[in-house]
């Protein structure tokens, strides 16, 4: 039986790129910005892709009841952020904390057997933990059973220390651990190596040097993460260098792998304590976010070259297979692959998604 899933808040698609591994069907995806809605389409012609804002779709229109067996997906993180709390003093009124309201409508909508609803960790505790309360009550009244989890990517075998929420709410009884355990073993039996920990130059140590295109031939594998992520193609896309002033070029060239801004003794204003940071091979990297092509932005400078890493390389950190190809300008390339859910990831709870639902039919 083929497993249908609607993606929604979709970006280029991560989640719906682990979900289609794992063998599900993407029916429709949700992607507000058009841009990144085009890179959706290019890498999942086979989904039905609404460029909209999700409260102009949230209706019977483009939604039915038992359109998909799961709905996948969650808000723009940025309105729970502990980053965004820090610049905004009225960050309680801000409207994208409320968007699971229209992600709640669709699910009532095609009231889906399973649904997972990813997002930032302090989600979980950011006003009290008043506003994930508020969102597993709407869920509840639904009929849904409801239980999560935060996750390290780093333990899923991806080469990057994010911490995401997922939250899963199921129509049926089940125990989350334990699911998490009985898929851990299915997949160990398969892939054996697919948890073990992958650094920065297992994932990025075989790229070749960025070309002007961003078009190189695909590197020859040489572990099995790179097997794992390796394109089908004999071309991967992507691979370009950002062109750095001279000033941010001469402090990389001062700053040694992991150090970051303060070694600098220069009074850099920069909101993230990661500034200037070099990547250290043989750890994992931090988060990527959508300023990895930017210096200041993070600890994204690459490990011996003096520059950030190219989408490219932050696609692998963020385990996208390199047959992934991003479209658009620079920024929403870079907003696409720092805002995306790590398709292993998604591919490891798709898994288990998978497994909620064959107990149940």
């Amino acid at each position: 039986m083929t497993l249908k899933a609607i993606d929604l808040f979709a970006g280029c698609g991560g989640f719906s790129c682990g979900f289609i591994q794992a063998g599900f069907v993407i029916d429709t995806a949700v992607e507000f910005d058009k841009s990144i809605a085009a890179s959706y389409q290019h890498n999942h012609p086979g989904t039905l892709m609404l460029a909209e804002d999700i409260k102009n779709v949230d209706n019977s229109k483009y939604f039915h009841r038992d359109q998909a067996d799961v709905i996948i997906g969650g808000p723009p993180c940025q309105g729970f952020s502990t980053a965004g709390a820090r610049n905004r003093h009225y960050f309680v009124d801000d409207p994208r904390n409320y968007l699971f309201k229209h992600y709640l409508n669709i699910v009532k909508l095609v009231k889906p057997k399973v649904f997972i609803f990813e997002n930032v960790k302090g989600i979980v505790h950011y006003q009290k933990g008043e506003i994930f309360r508020e969102i597993e009550k709407a869920f509840r009244k639904e009929g849904y059973k409801l239980q999560h989890i935060i996750v390290k990517a780093s333990d899923f075998g991806v080469p990057q220390a994010r911490e995401r929420t997922i939250l899963i709410g199921s129509l049926f009884d089940f125990d989350l651990y334990e699911e998490i355990k009985q898929t851990k073993n299915e997949i160990l039996s398969e892939i054996p190596t697919f948890f073990n920990r992958v650094t920065v130059w297992d994932a990025i140590g075989n790229m070749p040097s960025p070309s002007i295109t961003g078009q190189i031939k695909s590197p020859i594998a040489n572990n099995e993460y790179t097997k794992y992520i390796a394109a089908t193609s004999d071309k991967i896309f992507n691979h370009i260098a950002t062109k750095h002033a001279n000033i941010a070029v001469s402090r990389m060239k001062k700053v040694k792998q992991k150090e970051n801004f303060s070694v600098l003794k220069e009074n850099i204003k920069s909101v993230h304590s990661g500034a200037y940071g070099r990547l250290a091979p043989t750890d994992v990297a931090a988060t990527i976010t959508t300023r990895f092509d930017t210096p200041s932005g993070g600890r994204f400078t690459h490990p011996y070259k003096n520059r950030t890493i190219t989408p490219r390389e932050a696609a692998r950190l963020q385990s996208f297979p390199d047959s992934f190809e991003f479209l658009g300008n620079k920024t929403s390339i870079c907003k696409q692959i720092g805002n995306a859910v790590p398709p292993k990831l998604a591919y490891f709870f798709a898994r288990l998604l998978k497994r909620l639902l064959h107990n149940d039919s």
